[in-house]
């Protein structure tokens, strides 16, 4: 009795062993080579994994005018097993899977950030994309309707032969970019989008401030010139510029942080502030001939001309010949309409020029003023 029932035993643990054991790595099936594509919208970042079978079956038989209609049906069709009707695994094998990092919207409709099935109902003129909360099945052959989190209607296309599935993001934007399925000579394309990009990095820049890079006076002013760059959240713009004067271990009043900080009062339309802040900043002993230079562009291109032209005139003050002194000149000169005065720096400028880029610019500079048209007109 003892014997038998250690047999038993021995048997069962011999199972649960078996059971426990991690399976081989083997060829996907039916050839179908796993494939990810993954496309960053803003901060949000959007990853594709599936299986790509291709037009030629694993036997030979070339599948082309075979696929769609056929090899994947149209519409909710038998899945072969379990007497189950679904849709398309769009790919193979495993559940195709859409991960997106943050909410973003597909083809203008909500779906959170998370990881989900990709499934589709192909159709002659009409798709439905299916993203399910279920993204750890097999193919379809467990879908269940239930566990949708978001359906869209999209228009197929005809395209370029492609022998592999693959899915590709074209039509690239800043906050948004098209993801096509394209397989033999179909495409199936559907938009999706960050309803804020901007809104996004703020939010991201906020909460990143509270870390490690809080501790750099840089990544403030980044911070403050982001909110610029972008024209909004100037009140939190200007807290972060003060954090990259003055806080404490951390803050320095140079030219950049100051010049910073002068932006953001203009956009406030405290110009008062903004004017004596920056006349602090060009007399500060470390800021340095280029950075003066390009303040002043940042007049000229506000068409404060004689503004500008003062600044150019104090950076020759404190730098004499050094370039970009004399770019600066010519530039403030011509818009001012003194073409003479401005050829004589522009001539100057272009014994100095550094690079091939700043010469060929400035040798433009020099033909349009001897034309008697203004520099500045022409970049």
């Amino acid at each position: 009795m003892r014997r038998t029932i250690g047999f038993v035993l021995t048997g069962v643990l011999a199972t649960a062993a078996l059971a426990a054991a991690q399976s081989v790595t083997l060829p996907p099936g039916g050839n179908s080579q796993k494939a990810s594509v993954t496309q960053h919208i803003g901060l949000a970042k959007v990853t594709i994994e599936y299986s790509s079978p291709r037009v030629l079956s694993p036997t030979g038989e070339d599948r082309r005018g075979k696929i769609w209609g056929g090899l994947v049906p149209y519409g909710i069709h038998d899945l072969g097993f379990n007497e189950r009707r679904g849709p398309w695994r769009a790919g193979a094998n495993e559940n195709t899977v859409f991960t997106v990092s943050h909410p973003v919207k597909v083809q203008g409709q909500a779906l959170p950030a998370g990881r989900y099935g990709l499934h589709m109902i192909a159709g002659e003129r009409e798709w439905t994309i299916i993203f399910s909360k279920n993204a750890s099945s097999w193919g379809s052959f467990s879908y269940d309707e239930a566990e949708d989190a978001l359906r869209v209607r999209v228009t197929p296309e005809k395209a370029p032969y492609r022998e592999w599935l693959s899915y590709e993001f074209t039509e690239r934007k800043p906050d948004s970019a098209t993801v096509a399925l394209e397989w033999e000579e179909l495409r199936v394309p559907f938009t999706v989008s960050v309803e804020d990009a901007a809104g996004l990095y703020i939010d991201n820049l906020r909460n990143e401030l509270r870390g490690q890079p809080g501790f750099s006076w840089q990544n403030w002013d980044a911070a403050a010139q982001y909110c610029l760059q972008q024209n909004r959240n100037m009140e939190e713009a200007l807290r972060w510029a003060d954090n990259a004067i003055a806080l404490p271990f951390v803050g320095q009043p140079n030219f950049t942080t100051l010049s910073t900080k002068a932006q953001v009062l203009e956009k406030l339309s405290r110009t008062a502030e903004a004017r004596e802040l920056m006349a602090r900043a060009l007399d500060l002993p470390g800021a340095q001939p280029i950075e003066i230079h390009q303040y002043g562009r940042r007049l000229l291109a506000q068409g404060q001309k004689a503004e500008a032209l003062a600044v150019f005139e104090k950076n020759q003050k404190r730098f004499g010949d050094q370039w970009p002194v004399h770019v600066g000149l010519a530039r403030g000169h011509s818009a001012m309409g003194d073409y003479k005065s401005a050829l004589r720096h522009a001539e100057i400028a272009l014994k100095q020029a550094p690079d091939a880029l700043n010469k060929k610019s400035l040798q433009e500079a020099v033909m349009r003023l001897k034309d008697g048209k203004d520099m500045n007109a022409g970049g």
